[in-house]
C-alpha cells in the first residue's frame, strides 16, 4: 500500500535532514543509525541498512536471481523483472512513511524488508529474502530492526499480507513473539500486531541473538581446518611458532600453512594463497604485517573462510595510520561475513579433547579443565595462563580479543552460557565498548555459571591503546553499580582472580553467611575470624585452635565437628606445619572429612596456594574436587566473602521489570522533537516545560511562583494556600547549609513580606535575591533523585539522601535502566544513609512504595528518551504519606546514538 501524507508523531534521527544528491536527484539521506552488523543464524555475519538509491542495480540483481515461487511469494504476480518505474520505488523511500532495509552480505543484498505507511500509527510490512540464504534468520532480524525504527517515526502496529503457502514468512511472524492476529480473505492471509516490544517479544529477540553469537563463537573454536596465513620457514618468527605449537597440542584438524613460496613447513605441506588451500578453512591464522593484513582478509572472503584470528600488531594500537587499517580490516571481513578475534590477539586455545586447538604465542598452556578465561591485551594473557598453570587449574577455552574489532568478551559469555565442559569463567577486561549489552549478558551467564570480572583498567575509565570506546561521564561507582546488578564477582586483579576461580572450581556453593575457624595456631585462628568479620561474615563457630602438636585424628574431630554445625555454612581451616604428625596424615585427614560434607572449605595448609600438592577428592555426589589452599587465611577468606555474596545474589529472586502505569511516551517524545527542533543545540526546560513533560510519566513536580517583588509574592502565597516558603532560586545559596537562601512555614502575608524583606537584604549584595514560592511540604527525609544520559552507559539512574551524605560523602548509590523491582529496592538499600527511610530514632518511615514509584517512573523514562541528557528532582520530599518532588531540572539534547538499542547489532 501506498503510504498517507500523514505526519508521523516523532521523526527518526536523520529523517527528513538533509538531502543528498543522487543522479542529479534530491533525496533525504538514509538514517545511518539504522545500519548494524548482525549474526545470523549459522554464524555469518550480514550488514543490514537503509536502502538508497544507489542500490538500483543491486535490486536488480536480487530480484534476477529469486525462484519464480519467490517472486511469487512477494508480489502475488509472475513479476519476473522489475521495470525502472518499480525499481525507481523501492529504493526510493523517505524514511519516514516509507521505509525499507537491506540485508548485506560480500556486497549484495541477500534480503528486503519494508513497510509503508497505512495511518497514522500503522504500516503495511513485507519481506524478500535470497533464496539461498532462507533458514538462516534474515527475515526475523529485518523485522526486529524495522519494529524498533517504527516507533520512531509514530509508528506502533504491523499488518502483512501473506499466502498460506509460505510457511517459512508465516513462521517469521509467529515466531516473533507478539501477539499476531489473522484472518483469510480471497485467499490471502491477513496478519497484524502491535511492535510495541513486550517481555515476549523482547525474550525471543534476546535468546535469537544468543543463539547466533553463541554458534559463531564456536565456529572460531571448533574449527576443522586451520590456515596459517604467514607461516615461516625461520623458526623464530611468529608464524612458524604458532604453527608450532597448533602441531604440538595434537591439533585434531587439518593445518594449511600459507606460505607464497614454500613447499613445506614443519612437515605439512604449504600453499601459496588461502585460495589454493584444499577445502573450506574455518578460522585463518593471520600473522602477516599489518599493511599486508587487509589483502590477506579480502582473500579469506574470497575463499569462503568463516573466521578470522589476527595475531597482526600495528593497528589502532600504533597510531592513527594503524586506526584507518583496523576500521578496513573489520569492514572488509564484515563485509565477507567473517567474524574476527584481534587485532593484535594473543590467541585462542580450546582444551577440548575432540579439537585441542593452541593458536597462541604460548608454548606451554595449562591443561584441560572447567575454567573458561578471556583476556583482552597479550601481556595479560600471558600473565593469565601463567597463573592457571601455577595453580593446578585446567581451562576449557581462552581467549585474547587484542584491541577487539569484533569479538569481545560479551561474544565468548554468549557461548559459555551453554557450554557444558565451562563451569566458572574468569574475564580481565581492560575496556568496554557496550557495557548495557555486557550487563544483560553477564546476568545471563551469572545466573547458572560465577562470572569473575578483574577490570582495574575499566574502572579507571583509561582504556588501552587501540580499544575502541566512548569515555563516560558518570563516577566509576557506575560501573561497580552495573557488576552488581549483573551478578558478577568483581576483584582487584589476576591473583585475587584464581583465588575465586579455585573455590567455585572445587567447592560447593556456600548457602549462608556463617563460619567456622578451625587450625592449630591461636594467632591464625584469630587473623581469620578478624579478616572474616571484617568482609561481613559471621564466625558462628570457633576459632578453635588445635595444639601444634596436635594428631590427624584430632585434627578431623575438630574439622567434622565444624562441618557438623548446622549454624555453619563454610568452614575456614587454618593450618601451619604440625610439630610431631606427618604432613601427609593431616592432609588425608582433612581430605576425608572435606568429601563427606556439602559445604566449601578454604584452607591456608602447607605453605600451598592452588588445588593441587595431594588435596583433592572425590565428593559424595562423584564429583572430583580439592580443597583450594591459599597462602594466607585473608587470601581464603576474601574469596569465601566474595563467592557467598555470589551465592546469596543467585539465591535471590531478580524481580520484575517495572512498568508504571499511566505513561504516555507518544506525547512527551513529540515535546522533545518540538523543543529540540526550535533548539538544536540543547537547553535547559523551563519550570513550565518541565512540569509537562514529567507529567507525562507521572511525575508531577509542586509548583514553584517566580516573583520579582514583595507583592508577587504575596499574590503567589495566595494563590497556593498557606502555609508556604520563600527561596532563592541562585545556585550560589541554594544548597548552602542553614537554608540560606530560605525561609519557611510562612503562615500569612505579613510572614511572607518579613522573608522577602530578609532574604532580599541578605542576598541581595550576591545577587541572589531572585525568588519563587512554593507550598509548605509536610516534614519528611529529603532525596535525591537524578538520571544522566551517558556517552558510554546510555541512562544512569542515581539515589541520594539530600545535604551532608550527598554533597559531602558522596554516599550516591547508581543503577543501569531497564530496572526491575529488586533494583529499585537495592538502589533505595544502596546508601549507607537508607537507615534514615526507615525511621530513624524515632521518626516516622517514609512511603518507601511512593519512593519506588518515583523512581522506576525516572528510570523508565530515561530509558525510553535518550534525548534527556540529565534530569535532577531536587528535593523529593519523601514522608510517611507518599514523596513530594519539590524542585525539577531537565536538560535535553540531541540523543546520542546509543549501544544495544533494542535492534539487534554487533556493536
Amino acid at each position: 500500500m501506498v503510504g498517507s501524507e500523514l505526519s508521523p508523531a516523532r521523526n527518526a534521527a536523520g529523517a527528513g535532514g538533509p538531502e543528498g544528491t543522487v543522479e542529479g536527484e534530491s533525496w533525504p539521506k538514509a538514517p545511518v543509525e539504522w545500519e548494524a552488523d548482525v549474526v545470523l543464524r549459522d554464524g555469518t555475519v550480514a550488514h543490514i541498512r537503509p536502502i538508497t538509491p544507489a542500490d538500483a542495480d543491486r535490486l536488480r540483481q536480487f530480484h534476477n536471481r529469486q525462484s519464480d515461487e519467490s517472486i511469487y511469494f512477494r508480489f502475488f504476480a509472475p513479476l519476473r523483472e522489475l521495470s525502472d518505474r518499480d525499481v525507481h520505488r523501492f529504493t526510493h523511500v523517505d524514511y519516514r512513511d516509507r521505509v525499507a532495509l537491506v540485508a548485506i552480505l560480500n556486497g549484495e543484498i541477500v534480503g528486503v524488508g519494508r513497510f509503508d505507511r497505512i495511518n497514522a500509527s500503522s504500516a503495511e510490512v513485507a519481506f524478500n529474502i535470497s533464496d539461498h540464504m532462507q533458514g538462516k534468520g534474515i527475515g526475523s532480524v529485518l523485522l526486529e530492526h524495522l519494529a524498533a525504527i517504527a516507533p520512531e517515526v509514530g509508528i506502533t502496529r504491523f499488518t502483512a499480507e501473506v499466502l498460506p503457502h509460505n510457511r517459512k514468512m508465516l513462521m517469521v511472524f509467529k515466531d516473533a513473539g507478539y501477539e499476531v492476529s489473522s484472518h483469510i480473505e480471497d485467499g490471502v492471509v491477513g496478519l497484524s500486531f502491535d511492535i510495541l516490544p513486550t517481555e515476549q517479544s523482547k525474550a525471543v529477540q534476546l535468546s535469537r541473538e544468543h543463539r547466533a553469537e553463541s554458534r559463531s563463537m564456536r565456529t572460531i573454536l571448533y574449527p576443522e581446518r586451520v590456515a596459517i596465513v604467514g607461516a615461516s620457514r625461520r623458526e623464530d618468527s611468529i608464524g612458524a611458532l604458532v604453527l608450532r605449537n597448533l602441531i604440538e597440542a595434537g591439533f585434531q584438524g587439518e593445518l594449511y600453512p600459507i606460505h607464497r613460496e614454500a613447499a613445506e613447513i614443519q612437515g605439512l605441506r604449504a600453499y601459496p594463497t588461502i585460495l589454493d588451500a584444499p577445502g573450506p578453512v574455518d578460522l585463518a591464522v593471520v600473522v602477516v604485517p599489518a599493511a599486508d593484513a587487509i589483502e590477506v582478509a579480502e582473500d579469506c572472503g574470497r575463499a569462503g573462510v568463516k573466521s578470522l584470528l589476527v595475531l597482526s600488531s600495528g593497528f589502532a594500537e600504533s597510531g592513527e595510520e594503524g586506526t584507518r587499517l583496523q576500521d578496513r580490516l573489520r569492514t572488509t571481513a564484515r563485509g565477507a561475513g567473517m567474524r574476527i578475534v584481534g587485532p593484535n590477539s594473543f590467541g585462542l586455545i580450546n582444551n577440548d579433547p575432540g579439537v585441542r586447538l593452541n593458536a597462541t604465542l604460548a608454548s606451554i598452556i595449562p591443561g584441560c579443565g572447567r575454567l573458561g578465561l578471556f583476556a583482552q591485551s597479550g601481556a595479560l594473557g600471558v600473565a593469565v595462563l601463567a597463573s592457571a598453570a601455577r595453580r593446578g587449574l585446567g581451562i576449557s577455552v581462552f581467549a585474547s580479543a587484542g584491541n577487539r574489532v569484533d569479538v569481545s568478551g560479551n561474544d565468548l559469555m554468549q557461548y559459555w552460557i551453554d557450554d557444558q565442559d565451562t563451569t566458572t569463567v574468569g574475564l580481565y577486561l581492560e575496556s568496554m565498548g557496550n557495557p548495557r549489552k555486557f550487563s544483560r549478558i553477564a546476568r545471563h551467564l551469572a545466573s547458572v555459571k560465577p562470572v569473575i570480572v578483574v577490570s582495574s583498567g575499566v574502572s579507571q575509565y583509561a582504556a588501552p591503546p587501540g580499544h575502541r570506546t566512548r569515555t563516560p561521564a558518570v563516577p566509576p561507582q557506575a560501573f561497580d553499580a552495573l557488576l552488581r546488578q549483573a551478578g558478577v564477582i568483581r576483584v582487584e586483579n589476576v591473583h585475587q582472580l584464581f583465588d575465586v576461580a579455585q573455590l567455585t572450581l572445587y567447592q560447593p556453593m556456600p548457602t549462608g553467611d556463617r563460619v567456622a575457624v578451625v587450625g592449630n595456631s591461636d594467632a591464625l585462628g584469630s587473623l581469620s575470624a578478624s579478616a572474616a568479620e571484617s568482609w561481613g561474615l559471621q564466625v558462628t563457630h570457633g576459632p578453635v585452635s588445635l595444639l601444634p602438636q596436635a594428631s590427624a585424628e584430632e585434627f578431623a574431630h575438630a574439622l567434622d565437628a565444624a562441618f557438623s554445625d548446622p549454624e555453619v555454612d563454610s568452614v575456614v581451616a587454618a593450618f601451619i606445619p604440625p610439630l610431631v604428625t606427618p604432613d601427609e596424615e593431616v592432609s588425608q585427614a582433612v581430605r576425608q572429612v572435606v568429601a563427606k560434607h556439602d559445604k566449601p572449605c578454604v584452607a591456608t595448609f602447607l605453605g600451598m596456594r592452588g588445588v593441587d600438592g595431594g588435596m583433592r577428592y572425590t565428593a559424595a555426589d562423584g564429583q572430583e574436587r580439592s580443597v583450594p589452599s591459599y597462602s594466607m587465611p585473608e587470601d581464603g577468606i576474601r574469596a569465601l566473602r566474595s563467592v557467598t555474596r555470589y551465592a546469596q545474589w543467585r539465591a535471590k529472586d531478580r524481580g520484575v521489570p517495572v512498568a508504571p502505569v499511566g505513561i504516555d511516551r507518544a506525547h512527551a517524545a513529540a515535546l522533545l522533537d518540538a523543543w529540540l527542533e526550535a533548539s538544536p543545540e540543547g537547553r535547559a526546560l523551563t519550570r513550565e516545560e518541565t512540569r509537562e513533560l514529567l507529567g507525562t510519566y507521572g511525575i508531577r513536580p509542586w509548583t514553584a511562583i517566580e516573583v520579582s517583588n514583595v507583592e508577587e509574592a504575596v499574590a503567589a502565597a495566595e494563590e497556593l494556600t498557606y502555609p508556604v516558603i520563600l527561596k532563592s532560586t541562585s545556585p550560589v545559596v541554594r544548597h548552602q547549609p542553614g537554608l540560606a537562601g530560605v525561609r519557611a512555614d510562612l503562615g500569612d502575608a505579613d510572614a511572607v513580606r518579613d522573608a522577602h524583606a530578609s532574604l532580599t537584604e541578605r542576598l541581595g549584595p550576591l545577587r541572589a535575591d531572585r525568588f519563587v514560592v512554593q507550598r509548605m511540604a509536610v516534614p519528611g527525609v529529603s532525596c535525591v533523585l537524578k538520571a544522566t544520559e551517558d556517552p558510554l552507559f546510555g541512562p544512569v539512574v542515581s539515589f541520594s539522601v539530600a545535604g551532608p551524605p550527598t554533597e559531602l560523602l558522596g554516599d550516591i548509590a547508581h543503577r543501569i535502566p531497564p530496572l526491575t523491582d529488586v533494583d529499585v529496592a537495592d538502589l533505595i538499600n544502596g546508601v549507607r544513609a537508607a537507615p534514615l527511610l526507615s525511621g530513624h530514632r524515632g521518626a516516622a518511615p517514609v512511603h518507601r512504595a511512593a519512593l519506588a514509584d518515583l523512581i522506576a517512573r525516572l528510570s523508565v523514562l530515561t530509558d525510553d528518551l535518550p534525548e534527556l541528557a540529565s534530569i535532577e528532582l531536587n528535593p523529593v520530599n519523601a514522608w510517611t504519606g507518599g514523596v513530594d518532588v519539590l524542585g525539577a531540572e531537565v536538560v535535553i539534547s540531541h540523543a546520542l546514538v546509543r549501544k544495544d538499542t533494542g535492534r539487534r547489532s554487533l556493536t
